[in-house]
């Protein structure tokens, strides 16, 4: 069998695995899903209508922040949800599985594409449940059109990609599973120093550069401008520039690290 047919066969037998793992333990990924669910309802109802009056909504009417709020706790359930990825990465070092996959005829690199496509899959999947939530507390997207729609998917999607890759390289190089959570903690430490909860223009002049230009800005300010006909800006480039550079950084570390620890 020629090698394309042969990763792609491996590719689909590793994804179904990690799918399985997934569905037959739950856990780790509904704890990562409550992170940004309870910051939501946490910021919605008990900070709500400060919130929305300091970004020029009505005191009374939460509404204003509820919308502000969505886009940016979407991309934070991206990032909670490649943490498990790290995790499940670094169980897979550390247990043997993968010592005794590659005494097996599978391509090289299946096991690791398995884990990729795996939690990109789940990651929207979480987008689509915290986006549910948003929903039922009153967040609406009147004004985007079909294509608006699709491009925030397509966003989302290759903001999970990328992230998934970083999250993989963590894996590889963690020795066991608690070290590879605590070092993708900053996955999700990022969208708090970021637009998520306020404006940029709102903090500190000193810190504004940091929160603006980190990558979950711009990619919260594309999506919000897609979903809800706010201004985008430099950052559609921004989002998708930094989409790619961490997709090949991550690719080209967990590439490196896997294939060296092969050997």
């Amino acid at each position: 069998m020629s090698s394309l047919p042969l990763a792609l066969r491996d590719s689909s037998t590793m994804l179904r695995r990690n799918l399985l793992h997934a569905r037959r333990y739950p856990s780790l990924t509904l704890n990562l899903l409550l992170t940004p669910v309870m910051l939501l309802l946490l910021f919605v109802y008990v900070f709500g209508d400060v919130m929305s009056a300091g970004i020029g909504g009505g005191a009374a009417d939460r509404s204003a922040y509820i919308a502000y709020l969505v886009p940016g706790l979407l991309l934070m359930t991206i990032a909670s949800t490649t943490v498990g990825t790290a995790v499940s990465v670094s169980n897979d070092m550390t247990e043997g599985i993968i010592a005794r996959f590659r005494t097996m005829a599978i391509h090289r690199g299946s096991v690791i594409t398995g884990h990729v496509i795996g939690s990109v899959l789940q990651s929207l999947i979480s987008v689509i449940l915290v986006g549910a939530v948003g929903v039922a507390i009153g967040f609406r997207s009147t004004d985007a059109t079909a294509p608006e729609w699709l491009a925030a998917l397509g966003l989302l999607a290759l903001f999970a990609l990328a992230l998934t890759w970083i999250a993989v390289g963590m894996g590889l190089v963690s020795p066991n599973a608690e070290a590879a959570s605590n070092n993708a903690l900053p996955l999700i430490f990022l969208p708090l120093i970021s637009s998520t909860f306020v404006p940029v223009d709102a903090m500190p002049g000193w810190f504004q550069p940091v929160a603006e230009y980190q990558p979950f800005t711009p990619a919260i300010e594309t999506l919000r401008g897609l979903l809800l006909g706010s201004e985008i800006g430099h950052n559609g480039w921004l989002a998708v520039a930094w989409c790619l550079a961490l997709t090949a950084l991550g690719r080209l570390w967990s590439k490196r690290v896997y294939n060296r620890d092969s050997k």
